[in-house]
């Protein structure tokens, strides 16, 4: 890397700013640091003598169309749930054909158990759920803590290092894709209002058009965004299916293949790179001479035909999604009012439901079903992974950050005025579970190091 930087021109602001800046975000825990000090922000935010303002903020309405007969009319937290969460959706629906063409969950060996734990650890904090809140009108809110919030466990992970081996961070990895599938599904299948099938149908056959382009060879991502975004998405949300769904449906569609093999790319691109070599340079100034730029045009058609559409729009939203579009949704939904009665709230059947379901359900459904798994010889174990590297996984698996608070939103919202309680105090479990869970599960993964070396 220095042998490269002696022939490039750096400037100042690369030193100081842009090269400094780069290497924060290229870290994989920097998206669970900003998400962490985007939620911490709104709490203290929504404590202030400036909550008003958080509150009326979200409340303000956002329409399209005339002000008269709006086309679209949301408050400004709908817009952040239905709207910036459908792209986060769309990343996630990325991820998983992408993972299932040539992934973890390609291979069914190396899936069985991240899968099977993954089922555990929303099956178990439901029922937990359940348990706290049967016979209550709080009983809808079962899905709440079913799923792991990747972002920040993963920054866990990241921020041990080298302490613990590649392989649990690919574990968690898949079983929180798992994760993501089952909460996807909970959600188009149980927190899903009144269904419009016109709107719904005209969604569907736009879906159909788009897998017959990606059929027939059509790659062009702004085609598939119009359709996506105008169609799709669109309709879904006018149909009464949360639109969430319809992005990951239409990421499914994105072409996920070539359109030049690896030899031959090379055996071009050598071309390319001889051509240039061979050109005339602009040596009197700085700008490249027209047969340069030609060049390096061609360059640049032959890396998009090297990249496949799927690939390369996962690589350039990922920043987007987790820099701009998470830390957003965290400040948003993150932000509860501690009263008089917080420690009410924190006892009420809601938050223990959704803290109790989150810590004991998914350590029982990922440490407790895995180690089953492993100990009968149903699967082998991870190659370097132990049993105490389990354990915490399992607990920081208790982060159920982002998938928690948007179905809280679903499913206490429908209950008016005092689904807003519910949600507070949901938001008051989720917080306490996830802090235990990542506080907790880091300490131990530290402290577990320590002694086995």
């Amino acid at each position: 890397m220095n042998n490269e930087r002696k022939y490039m021109k750096i400037t100042p602001v690369d030193k100081w700013i842009i090269d400094p800046v780069s290497q924060f975000i290229s870290k994989s825990s920097t998206g669970g640091i900003i998400l962490i000090i985007s939620a911490i922000l709104a709490i203290i935010w929504a404590n202030s003598p400036w909550k008003d303002t958080y509150y009326k903020i979200l409340e303000y309405k956002i329409f399209i169309g005339l002000h008269d007969s709006p086309f679209l009319d949301m408050h400004v937290l709908e817009w952040i749930n239905h709207g910036l969460m459908s792209v986060f959706f769309f990343v996630v629906g990325l991820e998983l054909k992408r993972e299932m063409i040539a992934g973890e969950l390609s291979n069914p060996k190396n899936a069985i158990l991240p899968v099977v734990s993954g089922i555990g650890g929303m099956i178990f904090p439901a029922l937990i759920f359940t348990y706290f809140n049967s016979g209550s009108e709080t009983i809808n809110g079962w899905g709440i803590p079913m799923a792991t919030d990747l972002a920040f466990a993963l920054g866990i992970l990241y921020l041990l290092g080298d302490k613990i081996p590649t392989s649990i961070r690919i574990f968690l990895t898949t079983f929180s894709i798992v994760d993501d599938i089952g909460s996807v599904i909970v959600i188009a299948l149980f927190y899903t209002e009144k269904i419009v099938i016109g709107n719904l149908f005209i969604g569907l056959f736009i879906l159909l058009i788009m897998i017959i382009s990606n059929r027939v060879g059509v790659r062009n991502i702004f085609y598939y965004a119009l359709l996506g975004i105008g169609g799709v998405w669109l309709f879904f949300l006018l149909s009464g299916v949360h639109p969430t769904i319809a992005a990951i449906l239409a990421a499914f569609t994105i072409p996920a293949d070539t359109k030049i093999n690896e030899a031959l790319f090379i055996e071009k691109m050598d071309n390319y790179l001889k051509r240039f070599q061979q050109a005339d340079p602009n040596h009197s100034v700085p700008t490249l001479t027209g047969e340069q730029l030609q060049i390096l045009e061609e360059m640049e058609s032959l890396n998009n035909y090297a990249m496949t559409p799927l690939q390369r729009l996962e690589h350039d939203m990922a920043p987007f999604v987790a820099f701009i579009i998470m830390p957003i949704f965290a400040l948003a939904n993150s932000g509860v009012t501690f009263g008089e009665n917080v420690l009410a709230d924190a006892g009420s059947q809601v938050a223990l439901g959704v803290a109790i379901g989150l810590m004991a359900g998914k350590m029982i459904g990922i440490f407790g079903v895995s180690s089953l798994l492993i100990k009968f010889k149903v699967v082998p174990r991870p190659s370097g992974v132990t049993f105490k590297h389990l354990f915490g996984v399992g607990l920081i698996s208790s982060i159920g950050f982002t998938m928690s608070l948007f179905i809280n939103e679903l499913a206490f919202n429908p209950l008016g005025e005092i689904g807003a309680t519910y949600i507070a105090q949901a938001k008051i479990g989720i917080i306490i579970a996830s802090v235990i869970g990542g506080v907790g599960g880091y300490l131990f993964l530290a402290f577990q190091k320590r002694v086995e070396s």
